[in-house]
């Protein structure tokens, strides 16, 4: 892919503040109208990422637009997540995606 190479696995994750790159699958999305939330899945476990109303308008609609086991390289910075989740080692943190692509729908 032109441009884009993985930075990190999805379960690697973890340090605020920093750019990363990470593919894989997408394992659920919860669009709630201004906010959409994606798990991505790879070998390595699952991260959440984030899009809102700060998201460039062409990337959040490329956003809802995905589904389940589309295969997506997303570009973004690692942030805090307001809802924790224990249940995953990825669970204090987002990435705030600031460029998506889809590489395969399922």
């Amino acid at each position: 892919m032109q441009g884009l190479k993985r930075t990190h696995y999805c379960g690697d994750v973890s340090e605020i503040g920093k750019e990363v790159t990470v593919g894989g699958f997408v394992q659920k999305i919860r669009n709630m109208g201004t906010l959409i939330f994606i798990d991505l899945r790879d070998r390595t476990g699952i991260v959440q990422l984030a899009f809102d109303t700060e998201t460039e308008k062409e990337i959040f609609e490329k956003a809802s637009l995905c589904h389940s086991e589309y295969v997506l390289m997303a570009k973004g910075v690692v942030r805090e997540r307001e809802s924790k989740n224990s249940a995953i080692k990825t669970g204090n943190i987002e990435i705030f995606v600031t460029d998506l692509r889809v590489l395969a729908k399922a």
